[in-house]
């Protein structure tokens, strides 16, 4: 399935089947109701971020099956893929295409605060792991924080 998939960017009016696939994507892990819901803000893919061209879709053959946004800074604001197709190349496919965005933005460095679930993902990219941090979405709890060295590391 990797070889097609194509990463494009997210168009006006994806928003809210992007946020759908987050949110997804997230309860895959089992999370219960109050904690998806706690979850929710963090999990929400805005227009204006589509609009500024920071947020990236994986596809083929016209069905989305991952998304990923880049803050302005570099930082990996999120990349959720479609539990139908985990583990088949599409999160590698957007994490590459979001490490050449946070480049064009100009960041040296892409921080990853990750779901723990996710974190053996990131280690297989290249990150490293900087710290436990506090969550962006649940007061209390900590997360596993990672970065990625965009001056002096290939592309996975």
């Amino acid at each position: 399935m990797a070889s097609d998939i194509s990463v494009r960017g997210a168009r006006v009016g994806e928003a809210k089947s992007l946020t759908a696939l987050c949110i997804r994507s997230k309860a895959h892990w089992g999370y219960d109701e109050a904690f998806m819901r706690r979850s929710q803000a963090s999990l929400t893919v805005g227009d204006a971020d589509i609009v500024e061209g920071r947020v990236l879709v994986a596809e083929r053959q016209g069905l989305v099956f991952g998304v990923a946004r880049v803050e302005p800074d570099g930082e990996l604001g999120l990349l959720f893929v479609d539990p139908r197709t985990m583990n088949r190349g599409v999160g590698r496919a957007l994490f590459e295409e979001a490490v050449g965005l946070a480049r064009r933005l100009g960041a040296r460095r892409m921080a990853i605060l990750a779901d723990a679930n996710a974190a053996p993902f990131y280690e297989r990219m290249g990150a490293r792991f900087v710290s436990q941090a506090p969550s962006d979405a649940i007061p209390g709890r900590t997360l596993p924080l990672y970065e990625y060295d965009l001056m002096n590391q290939e592309t996975p």
